[in-house]
């Protein structure tokens, strides 16, 4: 059952801790800050982000992928254990300031355990003397039912959740809510919805709380952080962390506290609008968000305005996040000077598994050329030999492994050494992504109280599907062109989604969009990185944003905790794809670096 307001009904919103249910004295603007874009982001930033400004809440983005699989590794040794311990650390630091200041905290520093973070959360206040309302979102936490729901060997089974038992947390006076495995975006769409009484078929409204969500949610990617054309953003040595300012409409504007480093404009939103996405369409477990309906505006200094953004009923199924552990791994790298490169990887080679009293499940050899010819530093003269080994037994890749490579010492090419000494195996995870009905999912809202209250999931549901091509620009006309380095003139930003990797291409001006949108083409970016030739790759165009994305399916393998590749999370992807020279129209490149 629900209120006028979407949220669930309960006996205690208007009783819990006799507080003010209101997030903002503003009936009209919620602020919402980011203190936090992944577990191991800057400490300080919960209060830096108290201390600068005006706020109404502060979130904390500290799951990701890898996150799960290290906080279910931390689960099998302590049962306690599975959430983010330095959110807990910053509270102790931050929680009477937050309290001070009447800002509300909401983070997925739970992980796989939001129930023992809030307890955790109690102990800090009572110590601290602190009258503190703590409430937690529960429910997403599938690995008890893995069997059943077909996920059987699982180390974690966690169903992505929505923002309304955020809402309802707060709409019953929390003063801090954790959650487990909620949508990144969330954290900002829980806050909105309690402010505003938004109702779950405000598809529109809930959509642009999730563009705004989405921006903030990797903190300082918002305001300069890898950002392509960094040599443009001041003070990059301590950049502040992003806010939304959210209106009643679902429209926002991105900003940051005044005085603080970084910068934020069109072009550092559009690049996290375009971060770790697919296609147009961008699920969540409230809505489906157009993203090709996303207009940017520079509204003044470091604010940008989002607006237009068009939302979808949700589809009808959550996502699952899965790991599991599959194994152990290690390496060795040879490090390979001067000449007869090949034939020094091709000895190593041979001796190594002619040294090998066991051979692994699975070996992968990667010669990387980085040596030049005619090197004036001994470091630029070599080239790095990986051996990448993996098997179901440490022993057999443990030091049986490293210790048959340095044996080698005395005995194989010259110059022989190696970058590490011998090192034992490691536990290595794969994350895969499952989806099952809204159905099977009980999303329950843990209230300061201890009630327990069941969220509803949204009535109406839409099948997710590809959204139509959009009308292109036309194309410039024929001119002189020069041979340059795409990221002159074009930025990028990419990022992993488990085995896949995306990258997001956009022009700064109307005419470079009209170059973009048809010469780079999934034939062209193939080309250019040829690691991508074999794979599937699909390009999505935002002609709002002036971009287009390349999803790459495949790229990474099993995903960052397998290591498969060099860049086991993609993040430089974009920038090897920037550094490849194209022919670039003359008037392009007038006034680009060089």
């Amino acid at each position: 059952m629900t209120d006028t307001n979407g949220l669930p009904q309960n006996g205690s919103q208007n009783r819990s801790h006799n507080r003010s249910h209101s997030l903002s004295q503003n009936p009209d603007i919620i602020r919402i800050g980011n203190a936090s874009g992944f577990y191991g982001d800057r400490f300080s930033a919960v209060r830096e982000m108290l201390e600068g400004g005006e706020l109404d809440v502060l979130t904390g983005d500290y799951l990701a992928e890898l996150t799960m699989l290290i906080l279910g590794r931390d689960r099998m040794k302590n049962p306690d254990a599975g959430y983010a311990k330095t959110f807990l650390r910053q509270m102790e630091d931050a929680l009477g300031l937050a309290l001070e200041r009447g800002v509300k905290i909401v983070a997925n520093a739970g992980g796989l355990n939001p129930a023992g973070l809030a307890d955790k959360l109690r102990e800090v206040a009572a110590k601290l003397g602190l009258d503190a309302a703590i409430a937690h979102v529960a429910g997403d936490d599938l690995l008890p039912r893995a069997a059943e729901l077909g996920f059987a060997g699982a180390l974690t089974a966690n169903a992505y959740l929505g923002g309304f038992g955020i809402a309802a947390c707060l709409r019953a006076g929390a003063d801090v809510v954790v959650t487990g495995r909620v949508t990144d975006a969330s954290l900002v769409v829980g806050p909105a919805v309690a402010h505003f009484g938004w109702q779950p078929a405000d598809h529109d409204r809930l959509a642009g709380a999730v563009a705004a969500g989405h921006v903030i949610e990797c903190g300082a990617q918002a305001t300069g952080g890898n950002y392509a054309f960094f040599t443009e953003i001041p003070d990059l040595r301590h950049p502040g962390f992003p806010i939304a300012e959210l209106h009643a409409d679902g429209s926002s504007v991105i900003t940051k506290h005044p005085g603080t480093g970084g910068a934020v404009s069109v072009g550092t939103v559009t690049a996290q609008l375009l971060y770790e996405i697919t296609g147009h369409r961008y699920a969540n477990p409230d809505v489906t968000t157009r993203l090709d309906s996303v207009t940017l505006t520079q509204d003044g200094p470091d604010r940008v305005g989002i607006s237009g953004v068009v939302g979808e009923a949700p589809p009808p199924q959550l996502k699952v996040a899965l790991n599991k552990l599959c194994g152990f791994r290690n390496q060795v790298e040879f490090v390979l000077t001067g000449l007869s490169i090949e034939s020094k990887a091709d000895l190593a080679k041979e001796q190594l598994l002619a040294g090998l009293t066991s051979a692994p499940e699975s070996i992968e050899w990667t010669l990387v050329r980085t040596d030049q010819p005619d090197a004036d530093t001994e470091e630029t003269a070599s080239a790095l030999l990986r051996c990448v080994v993996r098997d179901q037994n440490a022993d057999t890749i443990g030091r049986a492994f490293t210790g048959a490579a340095v044996e080698l010492a005395l005995s194989g090419y010259p110059g022989f050494h190696v970058t590490a000494p011998p090192g034992t195996a490691s536990p290595y995870g794969v994350y895969t992504a499952a989806y099952v009905d809204a159905a099977e999912v009980t999303h329950v809202a843990v209230l300061p109280d201890g009630e327990r209250v069941v969220v509803p999931h949204p009535d109406l549901t839409l099948v997710l599907d590809t959204a139509p091509d959009p009308v292109l620009p036309q194309r410039l006309p024929a001119e002189e062109t020069h041979l340059a380095p795409l990221g002159l003139v074009f930025g990028a930003r990419s990022g992993d989604k488990g085995g896949d990797a995306n990258v997001g291409v956009w022009a700064r001006s109307d005419e470079a969009w009209r170059w973009l949108a048809h010469e780079l083409t999934v034939e062209r970016f193939k080309a250019l990185l040829p690691e991508t030739a074999d794979l599937d790759v699909t390009r999505h165009a935002f002609p709002n944003l002036r971009a287009v994305n390349f999803v790459v399916e495949g790229v990474l393998g099993a995903g960052v905790a397998s290591q498969a590749r060099f860049d086991p999370q993609a993040k430089g992807l974009g920038e090897w794809l920037r550094a490849r020279n194209v022919e670039l129209p003359v008037s392009l490149l007038k006034g680009s670096e060089r």
